[in-house]
């Protein structure tokens, strides 16, 4: 059993502070994200899916740009820019595949 609110948040990029659990091939990640709060076009190996539990979220996913709301989800293939910018402060939910290797530092 994992219980989210146990996880300490940590600050990946300004304004993005995650919890993270890891499995054998995906990554979770629990985002609180500030209003205003950028994350710059980049791309990565990992399959990622994003949904918005709370605010606005405006995502661009390889040069098409919408705004997410709560029950809204995206899903961006490897390998394919994208990036986003909170246009209220937002609540999002993100599963990876692989697992973000990257990412397992802020487990601690």
């Amino acid at each position: 059993m994992i219980n989210i609110n146990a996880i300490v948040a940590k600050e990946v990029v300004p304004g993005f502070w995650a919890r993270f659990v890891h499995a054998d091939s995906m990554t979770l990640a629990y985002w609180e994200v500030k209003k205003g709060s950028s994350i710059p076009l980049h791309k990565h190996i990992h399959e990622q899916v994003m949904q918005v539990h709370e605010g606005e979220f405006e995502f661009t996913v390889n040069g098409e740009t919408r705004v997410y709301t709560p029950g809204m989800a995206v899903v961006t293939p490897s390998m394919t820019e994208h990036g986003g910018t909170a246009l209220t402060d937002c609540k999002l939910f993100d599963v990876f595949s692989p697992v973000r290797e990257d990412y397992k530092a802020f487990a601690t």
